[in-house]
């Protein structure tokens, strides 16, 4: 399980179709962000990501994962349930990172 440390067009094109693929992420079901349509407001808005997540590595986590930080959450385990597979996921990291 780990973060890229590069990102090119493909790869944040195939991130974001993972945010708004109802069937993959579905991001904007729980969270606010950018180009969004539904009024997410479960999670923490997806904006300054880069500046709320230093290091790619802990982004992904949170998304792999989040119950290793919060084992309240109610973020789903995308990862560890195999909802996303970790290319998917390293592809989400790199689109977030763009807002």
């Amino acid at each position: 399980m780990s973060a890229p440390t590069w990102a090119g067009t493909v790869e944040v094109e195939k991130g974001k179709d993972v945010v708004y693929t109802r069937t993959k992420g579905n991001c904007i079901s729980c969270h606010m962000m950018p180009g969004g349509n539904l009024p997410g407001n479960y999670g923490p808005p997806l904006v300054q990501m880069q500046a709320r997540f230093p290091k790619q590595q802990d982004l992904f986590d949170q998304i792999y994962d989040a119950r290793v930080k919060n084992p309240l959450t109610i973020m789903p385990p995308f990862g560890a349930h195999r909802m996303l597979s970790e290319d998917e996921i390293n592809w989400l990291v790199e689109y977030l990172y763009t807002l």
